[in-house]
């Protein structure tokens, strides 16, 4: 009979156990093994266990969405247990500005599994020229600033709108095109690592099959950087443009956003085209080109966005995107439209990154095409000429432009003397045929000028003025010489960044108005015009006109009461020296006879 094995009974031979081991004492002792394999386990392998998934930051700019597939399921890569994480070393010239770097897990080549830091820190890098701010929340920008110039506070000048960062966000935030990824790149805690130089940082964040990354090289001296980013979804580049939003510049600039632009120069038509937050208004306008440089600018400062990391670099075409973004500005309570930009378009970016003063001879040595940025407006033939001859007396006789601009004024008036002296004796001759002027006047008083005889009265007054050598219209010459220079001084004032921030006597800002209350150019202006007006002969006895005459200084005062105190300067100048000469023409010409004209009625030549 067969030996017969059940769960209950051992298998026996006769009363004899046979030496064999049941299946409860296998099944005990196998999970005695499992459970001392399980438990040791956590204390052999504990260094080599994946590292857990974080949560998506609490602040994002963009909207996160379900992963898709190729995003939800790792690549082996990814599978793979994340390498032991290391700090990131900090240079001397940068600095971490609030706690010591977070470990962070190192870049590499293939795609990671998790990078990213354990808190927010902020690193400064300081070069001659300028100091810049980063967080590594989100690998920003929150403080660019020039040290060699200075804002309306006379710290060195910051060109970050930190007023925007609420409603905005940050200066170099991503703007990702076509996807949305599940992590939110511009709130997320990139792992930074700073260069030996001090002077580069790189800034990396991966998660969930996603990668951000950002490098930023600086030289020690001058104003053009080297930056670049990526983004991968998985091993796919994924397109993405980089931002400067919420304004840009000088924040003591008054109207500042009036003067702010998006500008860019593209190649194919030759042209510098400036954009400004109202050609944005009813959304983002993108424009995509072989642009030669791209960014954002205000009066007197710039960033631009040049291609590749040199010139010969600059024939790849890229997109920018123009935004109207409604903030305040640093100091400002009230909101007003600011322009914004993004450059970029590809899942790998680079640019050389110029932020900078509107210096033309600083401009052309990073690129010629950016000299457009200085805009002398329609009467640049004389403004440019202007500019020269003034940075010429300052650099090498003057040094000042406030006495650059008066002997500039000068030279000007002589060079128009002639011309002004033919003006002024014509206005003294008309003003002596007054009398002449009015019994004609009043033979034909009461003649519409519909009337044939009132062609016979001009005829008779414009013999008048032949018979006596005087031109008319002599008298609007010294006024119409001076409106190109007017204009040519004012745009020289408001472009050339030269002029910004110098002083003259009591004048702190010659590009500017004066600071005091009672502002005492304007003032001084209004007298010499009233006390010019008298010396000048009134060519016309019409009431009218001499009321025009005599308002004339005063809306002219208020109009110069906010002009830059450099313009004020130039016209009060321009009044001293007339009068000069109005005194020297009213000698010369005081004992001056007239011809005799003897003005015969209609009837008398008919006799």
């Amino acid at each position: 009979m067969a030996d017969e094995i059940t769960p209950q009974s051992p298998k026996t031979n006769g009363n004899k156990p046979t030496g064999e081991i049941s299946i409860e004492r296998r099944m005990l002792l196998a999970l005695v093994l499992m459970g001392a394999v399980l438990i040791g386990s956590q204390y052999l392998f504990k260094a080599f266990s994946p590292a857990e998934p974080a949560k998506p930051p609490a602040a994002e700019s963009t909207a996160a969405t379900p992963p898709t597939d190729a995003a939800a399921a790792p690549s082996p890569e990814a599978a793979a247990p994340a390498p032991a994480a290391t700090p990131a070393p900090v240079a001397s010239g940068a600095k971490a500005t609030d706690s010591k770097i977070p470990a962070s897990a190192a870049p590499a080549a293939s795609t990671p599994s998790v990078v990213k830091a354990d808190a927010e820190q902020r690193f400064t890098i300081e070069t001659k020229t300028s100091k810049i701010v980063f967080s590594n929340r989100g690998a920003v920008v929150e403080h660019w600033i020039l040290k060699g110039y200075h804002g309306a506070d006379g710290h060195p000048l910051e060109l970050v709108n930190q007023a925007s960062f609420a409603k905005i966000g940050k200066p170099f935030g991503l703007q990702i095109q076509g996807q949305k990824p599940p992590v939110a790149p511009n709130g997320a805690l990139y792992a930074a690592k700073t260069g030996a130089d001090g002077k580069s940082i790189e800034f990396e964040y991966a998660e969930n099959g996603w990668v951000f990354r950002k490098s930023f090289s600086f030289p020690e001296d001058g104003f053009v950087a080297q930056v670049s980013s990526e983004v991968l979804n998985g091993q796919t580049p994924v397109p993405h443009l980089l931002m400067w939003r919420g304004g840009f510049g000088d924040p003591s600039v008054d109207k500042r956003y009036d003067f702010q632009h998006a500008a860019f120069y593209d190649r194919t038509s030759g042209k510098l085209q400036l954009k400004s937050a109202s050609d944005a208004k009813d959304g983002t306008v993108s424009f995509t080109g072989a642009f030669t440089f791209a960014g954002i600018e205000d009066k007197y400062f710039a960033a631009m966005f040049l291609p590749g990391m040199s010139n010969s670099d600059a024939g790849a075409s890229f997109e920018t995107n123009v935004y109207s973004d409604s903030v305040p500005y640093n100091g400002d309570a009230e909101e007003q439209n600011y322009v914004g930009v993004a450059v970029g378009g590809s899942g790998q970016n680079a640019f050389r990154l110029f932020v900078g003063p509107k210096n033309r001879h600083i401009l052309k040595s990073v690129n010629p095409k950016l000299d457009g940025l200085v805009d002398f407006g329609w009467f640049f033939f004389i403004a440019e000429p202007l500019f020269i001859a003034l940075n010429w007396l300052t650099a090498n006789y003057l040094h000042n432009f406030g006495w650059s601009i008066i002997v500039l004024t000068i030279a000007i008036n002589f060079v128009t003397l002639p011309l002004k002296l033919t003006s002024m004796k014509s206005m003294k001759k008309m003003q002596r045929l007054q009398p002449e002027i009015q019994a004609i006047n009043d033979r034909y008083k009461g003649v519409s000028m519909r009337d044939p005889r009132a062609q016979q009265k001009n005829q008779e007054v414009m013999a008048l003025y032949q018979k006596n050598g005087v031109n008319p219209a002599a008298g609007c010459v010294p006024m119409l010489l001076q409106i190109p220079f007017f204009f040519a001084f004012y745009q020289m004032l408001s472009v050339a960044i030269e002029l910004r921030g110098a002083s003259w006597l009591w004048v702190h800002d010659l590009s500017r108005p004066e600071t005091f209350a009672i502002r005492v150019l304007p003032l001084a202006m209004v007298v010499s015009q009233i006390f010019m007006q008298r010396l000048t002969p009134t060519p016309s006895s019409d009431p009218t006109q001499k009321m025009m005459m005599t308002t004339m200084p005063l809306v002219f005062g208020v109009i110069f009461w906010w002009a830059s105190s450099g313009l004020v300067l130039y016209w009060l100048t321009s009044n001293l020296i007339g009068i000069v000469q109005q005194l020297f023409i009213n000698k010369f010409t005081e004992n001056s006879a007239l011809v005799p004209v003897v003005v015969e009625s209609k009837s008398k030549r008919r006799k």
